[in-house]
């Protein structure tokens, strides 16, 4: 069964974490909503109190096959914040494991240097913290094993990309249509 980790911080944007989590599970795959602030009830940027799974300091991730950043504000520079979640990032980006953002959460990324030479996307605004990418203003961009969105509005198709990298374009498709995403 594959596994993915979606990283919380107070101030992370609701839809696009609860909904990478709701469509990948709805596929079968082992999702973790990992929370970075030592503690399990996570505080979304609209005042929505969200339970994670796990706190990061008790996680396993070597069989976790995708790392996940939600956006929002300052969920986005919590996540920057955390020297642990950035080890991981490292480990994963240089392994060529799956690593995906969304929103503003992309500008982690290009922070960290994973960007240069690739295609990726992100909300208006951040651009210029995509450093070395060509920045694109597709609802999703997969480069290699890197996967961005834009924001709020793209969560859906961004969680459907994740769907068909790590289930199949069939089961994406077959999401896609259960949720009337696709008729």
């Amino acid at each position: 069964m594959k596994q993915i980790s979606v990283f919380l911080a107070d101030g992370f944007e609701e839809i696009e974490g609860l909904t990478v989590v709701d469509i990948l599970r709805r596929a079968g795959v082992q999702v973790h909503m990992v929370s970075i602030t030592g503690e399990k009830t996570i505080h979304g940027s609209h005042q929505i109190d969200v339970q994670a799974d796990s706190l990061f300091e008790e996680m396993d991730f070597s069989d976790t096959d995708m790392l996940v950043l939600p956006g929002g504000m300052p969920g986005t520079r919590n996540l920057m914040n955390h020297r642990g979640l950035q080890e991981l990032l490292r480990s994963y980006h240089e392994k060529g494991k799956y690593l995906a953002a969304i929103c503003a959460a992309p500008s982690v990324f290009g922070r960290l240097g994973f960007l240069k030479g690739r295609k990726a996307c992100c909300y208006p605004t951040f651009e210029e913290k995509l450093e070395g990418a060509e920045v694109v203003q597709d609802p999703v961009s997969a480069d290699g094993h890197i996967i961005t969105s834009r924001g709020m509005g793209t969560a859906i198709p961004f969680a459907l990309k994740l769907t068909a990298l790590l289930c199949g374009e069939e089961k994406a498709e077959e999401i896609g249509r259960s949720i009337i995403y696709y008729d």
